[in-house]
């Protein structure tokens, strides 16, 4: 029998999030959540959520993966011209969500968009297994294309022609910051009665408050 998704319930437990009791500024909150997070999930700690909006403002949104953190902003990775990317560059502004079931966590952020530097790029890219740098080279990423035997293909000839060779950052792959002009940390909590607390930027400083659940 097919599960009603209706009756579907779970009962939340977690430690208490006080107003009082966390940091005057978000980050050291967020890195704390990361780290346990890393430990709780495996692999699946540092997926978020990043959602962007095309010139229609029309709302799309994928899975990415956060690959560095630091108090400037968050930095994934990807290929600038895709669809995402064309929607960066037209507004410069994201939303990203965390989400960490063994936990019982969420974490919402929004803010400005930015390229990072060329050189962290490359810096990342030549961190990355030979057959992830190859990869950024073969998937025209977002780009309607035939079937999976032409995606095969190429990437055999991108073997054949980096054969023996280093493999070089391509340009249309990079990173982009999110810089977080608001954060939300959201701990699961019985009855329904989560917990929410709401970091906003004002100017060079942070501002938090409890929002209802």
């Amino acid at each position: 029998m097919t599960r009603e998704i209706a009756d579907i319930r779970r009962e939340y437990e977690g430690g208490r999030l006080e107003e009082d009791q966390v940091p005057e500024q978000p980050m050291p909150l967020f890195n704390d959540w990361l780290a346990l997070a890393l430990d709780s999930e495996g692999d699946d700690g540092n997926v978020m959520t990043l959602a962007t909006v095309d010139s229609q403002g029309m709302p799309h949104a994928r899975i990415v993966l956060l690959k560095d953190v630091s108090d400037t902003g968050l930095v994934f990775y990807t290929n600038y011209q895709s669809h995402k990317g064309s929607e960066i560059a037209n507004s410069p502004h994201a939303a990203l969500v965390f989400w960490w079931p063994t936990l019982g966590r969420q974490v919402r952020i929004e803010g400005s968009v930015d390229k990072i530097s060329a050189e962290e790029s490359d810096q990342y890219f030549a961190s990355r297994p030979r057959a992830s740098q190859l990869g950024a080279w073969i998937a025209t990423q977002s780009v309607v294309i035939p079937n999976r035997s032409w995606l095969e293909e190429r990437e055999q000839r991108f073997q054949h022609a980096y054969q023996g060779q280093d493999i070089q950052r391509p340009g249309h792959w990079g990173g982009y910051r999110v810089v977080p002009g608001m954060i939300e940390f959201w701990q699961g909590q019985p009855s329904r009665l989560h917990d929410r607390i709401r970091y906003e930027r004002r100017g060079n400083s942070w501002q938090h408050f409890r929002l209802a659940p």
